[in-house]
């Protein structure tokens, strides 16, 4: 789908990363050579302090976002993640690129920037909404309100402890749950940490939860795949030993304590990922992930 030109956008990126240094002033060219405007943050113009003389405006608040096409983040699925949290509700694109070994949500890598870059420019990419989380902490009439594009966990505050919860789906008791801790994650979080406690991946596009128990306790206990429109529950019982801690995007938020109770729903709005018409989701589960694979080989050689 042919799209305008973008005009302007920002770069949003891991500074504590040589490459993305490198890259800047990269990007900063191309851009000028394009007639598109950059803009940076106030962290990386801090961080500059004058050692480079770069023709950029700067991102002095997060309500101007929406004045630029799309955000360029440079480093990797947390910088992308960062990136998302901060523009929230705002419905500006997120274009990643990653600087390491693996990115899932950053999925252009280094080399291949500039052409993606180009297809940009030339109004060839495609926008992906995105299912995002809402969750917030329950105690008497206080409320508490985060969101998250990957994932929600709870587990125990105290290390080597086992965390108790119950889980209601619309009100109605789904199961008691022993276990490390729980992770409710959205499509696109099912390949993050969701994936390493055994969940399953569930494809972008499929509206829905995934509930996934950390190490649980019986062998019954599996993770749920539920339809979006769900409200989760989650309490603790009264006798529970310690805090329970709650990281949003795998970043520590706060702890629960008894009888705070922790909701999780579908958020009100979506973000949108910038992709492109040739990418392809399962090619990028075999890249990334080795799916399909059976030791450094795959089953059959296939195209795309």
């Amino acid at each position: 789908m042919n799209r305008e030109k973008p005009r302007r956008f920002v770069v949003w990126g891991n500074t504590e990363k040589k490459a993305f240094w490198t890259l800047l002033p990269k990007v900063v060219d191309w851009a000028q050579s394009h007639g598109i405007t950059v803009v940076i943050t106030t962290r990386i113009a801090g961080e500059l302090d004058g050692k480079m003389d770069f023709p950029c405006e700067i991102l002095s608040s997060a309500d101007e976002f929406p004045q630029s096409d799309f955000v360029l983040t440079l480093g990797g699925d947390g910088t992308f993640l960062s990136a998302a949290q901060a523009i929230q509700h705002r419905q500006v694109p997120i274009l990643g690129i990653h600087l390491g070994d693996l990115g899932f949500l950053a999925q252009v890598t280094a080399a291949d920037l500039f052409p993606r870059l180009n297809q940009v420019a030339a109004g060839n990419y495609d926008l992906e909404q995105q299912l995002v989380l809402a969750g917030k902490v329950l105690d008497g009439d206080q409320e508490t309100s985060w969101f998250a594009v990957n994932d929600f966990v709870l587990n125990h505050s105290q290390a080597h402890r086992m965390l108790s919860c119950r889980v209601f789906a619309n009100g109605r008791l789904v199961g008691n749950y022993k276990a490390d801790g729980m992770i409710v994650s959205t499509p696109v979080g099912s390949t993050a940490y969701s994936l390493s406690a055994g969940g399953p991946i569930v494809q972008p596009g499929v509206e829905s939860l995934v509930v996934t128990p950390i190490c649980p306790h019986t062998l019954t206990s599996r993770p749920l795949v539920l339809p979006s429109d769900v409200q989760l529950e989650f309490d603790f019982p009264e006798d529970h030993q310690d805090p329970v801690s709650l990281a949003t995007d795998g970043q520590y938020k706060r702890q629960l304590i008894y009888p705070e109770r922790f909701v999780v729903t579908k958020a009100e709005f979506t973000i949108p990922f910038l992709t492109f018409p040739d990418k392809n989701y399962y090619q990028t589960l075999r890249r990334k992930m080795g799916w399909g694979r059976r030791g450094d080989r795959e089953f059959f050689d296939s195209p795309g």
